[in-house]
């Protein structure tokens, strides 16, 4: 597109086209929409809130579908830089900051101030009462909007990465388990009068399933007795499942193919990957906080269960204290606020790399004893730092590549982004047998031996 006009500035950027700006108006219209709807108490004169809703919602849809269409199928396959370092809002310029302060107030009154969302909770009444069977809650509400923008982001993800079957198949996985096993599943939990159970999180990461008094809720709020199948499966997995499928797979197993938390960073995050920090004193602060975080939970998990087996006698309300600074420290600073408005700030994985206590636990694993890895052929490498750049984990990949060393981090989530990014095909991601790095160093010890007895 050549510019038509005569000043020095090009006032029609040449990725916008007009198909383009008629799918973000059409954004900005369910936007508009939903938030007359809020301010007029859930309702906008002459339409019925379910109306609304859907409407909004449809031309939310439609324009990220049209955008996201016209902005990846017109360019060749392949993953390009699409001038993130460039843009205000991915590279912390001032739409940057002011998304990551919208963000992050959107979360403080999220989980202090829900009386604000009164209008906002009632226009989801009737998607509520039709999925639930009871009328809507703020975190109802908040689960409606990220499972929609997994969604939506994820398909803007499915487009970017369609050359790469990898990627193609984490991003479905990750919609299926949002869709399904994060909002459809236990909405009909709750339709069944039955706790809504969440079938995607297990302990560490999800406190409840294995602290007395969570169980305990989970046993008297179930109708039909399923809460003993609950707490059954959350123990199960929490033990025996999370070892043995980290043992074949890594953590990306969950982290990049199952959670919620890395299904957003995975999708709505993406544009942000490459801001995380991956200096040196970066990663020992990563590595002090979130096993602090695991420490934290195992601890409190276990004076929870002593202080109950002597009926209170041991720590008495000091218990209950315990509880609720992990759940206001962890659970709603760290994890919401920090961990998802931070986005546009320190990159999309804030929380998984400095606070959740699942990813610590399926590190160690991983670190200690798992196939999972990521090798590399150092001969290959052009040092282009591509890895390095779009690693979301912190990760300096490009000095493993360039000494052609495997790569078994704790913090690594096996998304795979190194890989698809590296033009050379250095880096793969590959579950090998355990003593694989001891005959890799054989081998290059014959390699060297050979070369030096030849080179004589």
């Amino acid at each position: 597109m050549q510019n038509p006009s005569l000043s020095i500035a090009n006032p029609a950027p040449t990725l916008t086209t007009a198909k383009q700006k008629a799918a973000l108006a059409a954004v900005a219209l369910g936007i508009l929409l939903i938030l007359i709807a809020w301010s007029g108490g859930g309702t906008v004169p002459g339409m019925q809130p379910a109306v609304v809703l859907a409407v909004a919602v449809a031309l939310i849809s439609a324009g990220s579908v049209v955008y996201a269409r016209d902005l990846y199928l017109h360019l060749p396959k392949g993953i390009h830089n699409n001038g993130v370092f460039f843009k205000s809002l991915s590279s912390r310029g001032i739409a940057g900051w002011m998304l990551g302060v919208a963000i992050t107030g959107f979360y403080v009154v999220l989980y202090w101030f829900p009386a604000y969302f009164g209008g906002l909770i009632k226009l989801f009444d009737p998607l509520s009462m039709a999925l639930r069977g009871r009328a809507a809650d703020q975190w109802f509400v908040y689960g409606s909007f990220y499972t929609l923008s997994v969604l939506l982001m994820g398909y803007k993800f499915a487009l970017k990465y369609r050359h790469n079957r990898y990627q193609l198949l984490r991003t479905a996985s990750v919609v299926f388990f949002q869709l399904g096993f994060a909002f459809l599943i236990p909405a009909y939990m709750l339709l069944m009068n039955e706790p809504e159970y969440y079938f995607s999180y297990f302990w560490p990461l999800k406190t409840d399933s294995l602290k007395p008094d969570g169980i305990d809720w989970i046993v008297r709020s179930s109708s039909h007795g399923w809460g003993l199948y609950f707490i059954g499966f959350s123990i199960l997995m929490a033990f025996v499942g999370v070892p043995i499928l980290t043992y074949f797979f890594g953590k990306r197993w969950y982290c990049s193919w199952v959670c919620g938390c890395g299904g957003l960073a995975e999708t709505t995050g993406d544009a942000f990957r490459h801001l995380s920090d991956k200096s040196l004193k970066s990663w020992k602060i990563e590595r002090w906080m979130v096993h602090s975080v695991l420490v934290f939970v195992t601890v409190m998990t276990a004076l929870l269960w002593i202080n109950s087996a002597y009926q209170g006698a041991v720590l008495g309300r000091l218990s209950m204290g315990f509880s609720k600074t992990y759940a206001f420290l962890i659970g709603a600073v760290f994890s919401g606020v920090v961990g998802t408005g931070f986005y546009p700030i320190m990159g999309s994985r804030v929380w998984c790399r400095f606070g959740c206590p699942q990813a610590a636990i399926l590190g160690i694993f991983q670190r200690k004893k798992s196939k999972f890895r990521i090798t590399s052929n150092g001969s290959q490498c052009i040092s282009c730092g591509n890895c390095s750049t779009y690693c979301e984990m912190g990760i300096d990949v490009r000095s493993y590549a360039q000494k052609g060393q495997d790569i078994v981090r704790a913090s690594c989530v096996g998304c795979g982004i190194c890989a698809a990014v590296c033009p050379r095909g250095v880096l793969r991601l590959e579950n090998g047998d355990l003593d694989i790095d001891e005959r890799a160093e054989q081998l290059r010890a014959v390699h060297v031996k050979k070369g030096n007895e030849s080179a004589g």
